[in-house]
């Protein structure tokens, strides 16, 4: 006969927990750094090309720890604001900070100390990054809270995004950019137009909830065609920094491989099946940054960037 069937309990097994700090970086999903470094390199790198032609070792470190910094600042905000509408997901209903793993204490400490370092690193590059990085942070904090009074909260992830090549060109040179200008625009349509993609999961969730998105208003098939649109002025802006920035054919052949990419993402993802979504965001996107950066370093390099 059974322990259940003789009333006893079996003592449930025990679930390993992973530490603060493990469980914070999983909060943060901090591998996902791949998504906006590497257009921070391009341009910091192009802009040190242009400007001397060597690589300055010291302002690219504070680019990483001004970009890591404040991407970890975004998304512990984002789930902090997002913990409520994450509980009542079925898809989100595992985060952290809805099992509890992470309280709401540890990951406001820890998008603090993530924008003290932001701030820091900001300051120790040239003082215009110093003056611009409040506004770099508006659009992180605003994001999280778009979804609740406009369809197009992606827009609002792209103008974030847009800050990562416009700083990293600033941090290096301590002026203005418009070349950089269109490489954040570039990196911002591109990453607002994934999202779109990445939303169409939630479809059925935020309709529910209440929870705004193109998806929720326009339908999966919609949201689809807007993430094609997105990519195609991606590709355009892309063309525009080649073309001022004087690119050299390996900057072009990494820009062919991306459209490749893109075309490969928007035929793996059809409105009546999302199996492969996964795969379109995480392994494609991921792709796509770490490629053209480094066809943009073998260009620059070719073209006489030292070391």
């Amino acid at each position: 006969m059974s322990d259940a069937a003789l009333g006893h309990q079996t003592p449930p097994t025990p679930v390993a927990t992973p530490g603060r700090t493990r469980a914070f970086l999983r909060l943060v999903m901090i591998e996902h750094s791949v998504f906006a470094l590497p257009f921070a390199y391009t341009a910091a790198l192009t802009a040190m090309y242009l400007d001397g032609g060597t690589v300055k070792w010291l302002d690219l470190l504070l680019v990483t720890v001004a970009m890591v910094g404040l991407r970890t600042f975004a998304m512990a905000a984002n789930r902090i604001i997002d913990r409520e509408i994450d509980a009542r997901n079925p898809r989100t209903a595992g985060r952290e900070l809805v099992t509890g793993a992470v309280s709401v204490r540890s990951a406001w400490t820890g998008a603090l100390v993530a924008l003290v370092f932001f701030l820091g690193a900001a300051a120790l590059l040239n003082p215009l990054c110093l003056a611009l990085a409040p506004i770099a942070v508006v659009p992180m904090v605003v994001y999280p809270y778009g979804k609740r009074f406009t369809d197009f909260p992606h827009a609002i992830l792209g103008l974030a995004q847009a800050m990562g090549p416009i700083g990293a060109w600033i941090a290096v040179t301590g002026q203005w950019s418009w070349e950089a200008v269109v490489l954040g625009l570039a990196v911002g349509v591109w990453i607002g137009g994934f999202d779109l993609i990445y939303a169409c999961q939630d479809v059925a969730a935020d309709r529910a909830h209440g929870v705004r998105s193109v998806p929720a208003r326009f339908g999966i098939a919609g949201s689809l065609y807007g993430a094609r649109a997105c990519h195609a002025v991606t590709t355009a802006l892309f063309v525009w920094y080649a073309l001022l920035t004087d690119a050299g054919l390996a900057f072009w052949l990494g820009l062919a491989v991306v459209v490749c990419a893109f075309l490969y993402e928007h035929t793996t993802v059809k409105p009546g099946d999302l199996s492969r979504l996964n795969r379109a965001f995480f392994t494609v996107n991921g792709f796509v940054g770490i490629a053209l950066f480094c066809f943009a370093l073998l260009d620059l390099v070719l073209r006489g960037l030292g070391v």
